[in-house]
């Protein structure tokens, strides 16, 4: 049974578009058997409505996604079940018919529009594709490109239509594959984690686009998300996946306020937030069962902290509660939801005193990257990626690096480990210069500081087995007495990681993102260093692996007294895990100082627009967005602060401020003179002409 369709919602979209009636998907192994990792989906979405699929990696969201377009792997096959779009069974149609809906009566965003995208077509040719295949061909063709591009937002398009995918942002080659979605004029849209990795400001500007888009089209939209701020801001009705099943089904409001199942409660604890400092974060243990398991019982059982005899026995059927519906043996002869109040702070852990030496200080450091042409490559110009960055880091204590993707945090922190060379700047390890050793010289750097990447998959080498990467770096600098040693150093290690040792003999690509993570946590960990640079190490995870992920890392930062420069465009990790803050904007850092001054005073107007920019599930138990009403002629769905302007080059960053082409405060002054900085108190220092007109 489905919850029933949100009573807000247009006279004309109560009729469901799509129905899914018992979805269920097989795939073949090479071993003759047959894994489920879809069995038994049903759900419906009206035209103009935002049904959201949510869970984590691993439940088999994006399965049914491809799933009701027929776009299965090889060796898969929908096993039971049907898919109706209006009045159609897409399940009994022959594949040449399929591909008329693929792109027309059906448009999907896929995960990553970098691989998504041919590498070696112009983003017109592949926009032409897509049209092609519905007729359109020519200066016809070429025209609705053209419009497709601007629809989208992206500047200039009868320029932009000659140009290849690498020469786009990330959030531009969202827009890209939104505009080959858009093609077919779909009554029903896709979206398959569309904002996953893609920086606060990209984020918000990608949601308000398919917000406003489903609006003017009247698209239905099924978006598959892990993300419960997403889904707060854009979804009218919400179904919680795990195992295959979906488990809990309603409308957003009575989501948010009183999620029924064990499942959607812990992944609202699992969020990291501000109240939360201080305390672990109640993060679901274990992890998805894999789809081959039998389940005899409640899927959830084994991970559920109210279970009972009966949820191991019996497999519970859906009940109605109020207008939601969940799949759970606690609900038994229930009518009414049962309250729902969130944990929002932990027991505090004793912090320690703010000590006054840095184990690593960083000076006006700066990287400029040469730009070379024509056949001689003479320099015609420097990237400045990081222009006078300053930042110190103590034991025991979290400093957060953070601003838009392309603002220069990577740079920085490979800087630091010498994987990229300073222009300028000064270097201190315990009070010692290293900017100016030789490479030779670096050992005790590379054993005293050490880096997670932001992809552990891209980092660790698929050709060698977990253990043999985590020796690897205990050999080079000499860590172990001999190779026993090591051995038990990285049993330890793996086990200290929530791993088993007995994982030390599988490669890289047996492990979910997760423990990839963990497995490049552990690599770090190895040598002993008292400095750790994070990359994003949580940008791709899901809720609950993000949770245990913080989790691990507070805990080792307690024992070892760790300290952490944590690059990031998560503010909600931000709130949750950070002591200090730097906000960094084109290779500058225009606002640092302690976490509880510089986010809750906000006195740069960016720090503002990326706190802005940010889904929040605080008030989403309110009305659903509007999906049937006009609006405001012309107007735009941008939320308030959004920051609407690509990011400037730093090849050619503008005049005096920065941040004056996009900032709705800036003044002559700000056009003219880059702003010196000021000094606000209690450590917080802001470069901004007015800040204290700000606050």
């Amino acid at each position: 049974m489905n919850a029933p369709l949100p009573a807000d919602l247009p006279e004309a979209a109560t009729a469901a578009l799509l129905h899914v009636e018992g979805l269920g998907v097989a795939i073949a192994r090479t071993d003759g058997e047959e894994v489920r990792p879809v069995d038994g989906v049903n759900f419906a979405i009206a035209a103009g409505e935002t049904f959201a699929l949510l869970g984590e990696s691993g439940c088999g969201k994006s399965m049914t996604a491809l799933a009701l377009a027929r776009l299965l792997p090889d060796g898969g096959r929908i096993a039971a079940g049907s898919v109706r779009l209006g009045d159609e069974d897409l399940l009994a149609l022959p594949e040449a018919a399929m591909r008329r809906v693929r792109g027309g009566r059906i448009g999907m965003i896929f995960q990553e529009p970098a691989t998504s995208l041919n590498p070696v077509m112009s983003v017109g040719a592949q926009i032409a594709e897509a049209l092609a295949a519905h007729g359109l061909r020519g200066a016809a063709a070429r025209a609705e490109a053209c419009r497709l591009l601007a629809a989208v937002g992206i500047p200039d398009p009868e320029r932009r239509l000659q140009e290849f995918p690498f020469q786009f942002s990330g959030g531009m080659k969202q827009r890209v594959m939104i505009a080959i979605a858009l093609a077919g004029r779909p009554r029903l849209l896709i979206a398959d984690e569309p904002t996953t990795a893609l920086d606060v400001t990209i984020q918000a500007q990608v949601l308000d686009l398919l917000a406003e888009l489903q609006r003017r089209e009247g698209m239905a939209m099924l978006l598959i998300t892990h993300d419960l701020g997403v889904v707060a801001r854009v979804a009218h009705r919400v179904g919680v996946m795990y195992a295959g099943q979906v488990v809990e089904s309603g409308p957003r409001e009575a989501f948010f306020a009183t999620p029924l199942h064990p499942y959607s409660r812990k992944l609202f604890a699992a969020l990291p937030e501000a109240a939360k400092r201080g305390g672990a974060l109640d993060a679901p243990v274990g992890s998805v069962p894999p789809p081959d398991r039998h389940f005899p019982g409640c899927r959830f059982a084994e991970r559920c902290p109210a279970a009972f005899d009966r949820c191991d026995e019996e497999v519970p059927v859906w009940h109605a509660v109020g207008t939601q519906a969940v799949r759970c043996h606690l609900y038994e002869g229930v009518a009414i939801p049962r309250r729902f109040v969130r944990e929002t702070a932990g027991a505090a852990d004793v912090v320690a005193a703010r000590p006054a030496q840095s184990v690593l200080e960083v000076a006006e450091l700066a990287v400029h990257f040469p730009v070379r042409k024509g056949f001689l490559r003479r320099t015609v110009g420097h990237v400045k990626a990081v222009d006078g960055v300053s930042l110190r880091l103590q034991p025991g204590r979290t400093l957060a690096l953070v601003g838009e993707s392309g603002c220069g945090k990577t740079t920085v922190g490979k800087a630091l480990l010498r994987l990229i060379e300073p222009t300028a700047g000064r270097l201190w390890l315990d009070g010692e210069r290293y900017d100016a050793l030789p490479l030779s010289a670096l050992q005790p750097l590379r054993r005293a500081v050490q880096m997670v990447f932001q992809d552990p998959f891209a980092s660790l080498d698929p050709r060698m087995r977990v253990g043999e990467i985590i020796e690897e770096g205990l050999a080079a600098l000499g860590v172990g007495a001999d190779h026993r040693a090591r051995q038990a150093r990285v049993t330890e290690l793996l086990e200290r990681v929530g791993l088993s040792a007995e994982m030390r003999w599988r490669y890289p690509h047996e492990f979910s993102g997760g423990q990839r993570q963990r497995i490049a946590v552990a690599r770090a960990l190895a040598v002993a260093p008292r400095v750790i640079v994070c990359d994003e190490p949580t940008s791709a995870l899901d809720v609950s692996v993000q949770a245990q992920l913080l989790n691990l890392m507070r805990e080792l930062q307690h024992e070892q007294g760790l300290a952490y420069l944590f690059i990031t465009h998560n503010l909600a990790v931000v709130e949750y895990l950070a002591d200090e803050v730097a906000v960094m904007y084109l290779g500058r850092i225009v606002e640092e100082g302690p976490i509880e001054r510089v986010l809750g005073v906000r006195a740069h107007p960016y720090t503002r627009a990326l706190l802005a920019a940010v889904p929040r599930i605080e008030g989403a138990g309110g009305a659903a967005p509007d999906v049937g009403g006009t609006g405001v002629a012309g107007g735009s769905t941008a939320t308030p602060g959004t920051i609407m302007a690509e990011l400037p080059s730093p090849l050619a960053p503008p005049s005096g401020c920065h941040f004056h082409p996009r900032c709705p405060y800036a003044t002559d002054v700000c056009r003219i003179r880059y702003p010196a900085p000021a000094d606000l108190g209690q450590g917080h220092r802001v470069r901004c002409h007015w800040p204290l007109a700000l606050r």
